[in-house]
């Protein structure tokens, strides 16, 4: 039977703002208080429905909260293969270990796949024969992904609902002990992480209005904008989180398992009306290839969201992709 590990993240840092579930702080973060602080070392009760379930079917359970890369990586260390002659760290295609990820959002699973890419990605100069032309990491170790808030369903399109992924406990714990791997599609990127489902890049008003933008934006050799004209958004997709601008259909069908990033651009176009009214309508540009760049023309710098996650651009960032790099535990 199979060693299982229940990781918790134990605090949203790679998700400025967003909260650890259904109305509750951020746990670990320095201005927690400290009665918050100990409730957030009780697990979660999806985690221990789970854990329940799974010890129940006689899996060894470990529940473990991780509130640094650091810890992660120690919990990322138990899905190491055997040593091998040209000393690289490599996962073990075998493992008795399997990895459950208790996710509040989406932001924390990218954060352990990012961990995940560094610990298994060779350096350049080390790139052994028996990684595939078309990838830098190899085959990552799959994970369960278990929802700790059932809301994001219905009312945000997670990417675990987007994947038609259990959200139910004891299913998420059928699923890792009996279910088959489904390989995905991932994006890294120069800025040194990954992207699961997507991101958008633009910039708003206080009532939430788009606002223009300058950038090149290219997918392979295709170049949906040169720099010299305003874009209100770009939506980068390896998923569908970002298909959409309010009631403006931006991505056609992004599909992660495809080995291709969908890439669009909403572009405002003038036009008059034959009584000379001014009318501004969206043109979208769409694009699909194995690599993308955005290069913001402004001097102010540029906000995105990255599965979830803010930021703020000011060079230029790419995109490229990794077929089939990571996958998850599915029914």
């Amino acid at each position: 039977m199979y060693d299982v590990v229940l990781l918790t993240l134990g605090s949203e840092r790679d998700a400025p703002g967003a909260r650890c579930g259904s109305g509750e702080a951020c746990c670990g973060g320095t201005d927690a208080a400290k009665d918050r602080e100990e409730r957030c070392e009780t697990p979660r009760v999806p985690v221990l429905t789970c854990s329940d379930a799974l010890t129940a079917r006689g899996a060894r359970v470990e529940t473990v909260t991780a509130r640094s890369d650091a810890e992660i990586d120690e919990v990322l260390a138990r899905l190491d293969g055997p040593p091998r002659p040209d000393g690289l760290t490599w996962p073990d295609p075998d493992a008795k270990t399997r990895l459950v990820v208790a996710v509040a959002g989406d932001a924390q699973l990218r954060a352990v796949l990012r961990r995940m890419v560094r610990r298994y990605a060779p350096p350049p100069s080390r790139r052994p024969t028996d990684l595939a032309g078309n990838r830098t990491v190899p085959d990552l170790p799959p994970v369960g992904v278990l929802p700790l808030d059932p809301a994001r369903s219905t009312t945000h399109r997670d990417l675990a609902a987007q994947l038609g992924l259990a959200r139910d406990p004891v299913a998420v714990a059928a699923a890792v002990l009996d279910g088959t791997p489904r390989r995905l599609d991932l994006l890294r990127h120069d800025g040194g992480s990954v992207t699961l489902d997507g991101a958008l890049l633009g910039a708003a008003g206080e009532d939430g209005t788009p606002l223009p933008w300058r950038g090149r934006v290219e997918v392979d050799d295709t170049v949906l904008s040169n720099g010299d004209e305003p874009l209100l958004a770009c939506a980068i997709g390896n998923a569908g989180g970002y298909a959409r601008l309010d009631d403006v259909a931006l991505l056609a069908g992004p599909d992660p398992t495809d080995g291709l990033v969908e890439v669009a651009v909403a572009v405002p176009v003038v036009t008059r009306s034959r009584l000379g009214r001014r009318r501004v309508r969206l043109e979208v540009r769409r694009a699909r290839g194995r690599a993308t760049s955005v290069l913001p023309r402004d001097e102010a710098a540029l906000p995105y969201l990255d599965d979830g996650v803010a930021g703020k651009l000011t060079r230029k960032r790419s995109w490229w992709t990794e077929p089939g790099a990571w996958a998850v535990w599915t029914a």
